[in-house]
């Protein structure tokens, strides 16, 4: 299973952003979005920006796949107690 995962572009130079997925900093190809901005949300997916997202739903699925990590991490402690 693959995840598109919400991020925020910090930097850009030539089709190459620096994005911060959630705290983490790492370079993709913006080749296949339009126009891309500094401060825009895109969705990431296999090291390229495939789509541009709204900032407060980028925020909000990041919430999301926060509260799930977390879900997860308690489930797998109980399951080696």
């Amino acid at each position: 299973m693959c995840l598109a995962i919400p991020a925020k572009i910090i930097e850009i130079k030539d089709e190459i952003g620096t994005i911060d997925m959630d705290g983490v900093k790492i370079k993709v190809s913006l080749i296949l979005l339009e126009d891309p901005q500094i401060g825009e949300y895109i969705i990431v997916h296999a090291g390229f920006g495939i789509n541009k997202i709204d900032e407060t739903a980028a925020k909000e699925t990041l919430k999301i796949l926060r509260q799930i990590s977390t879900m997860m991490d308690e489930t797998s402690s109980l399951d080696h107690s």
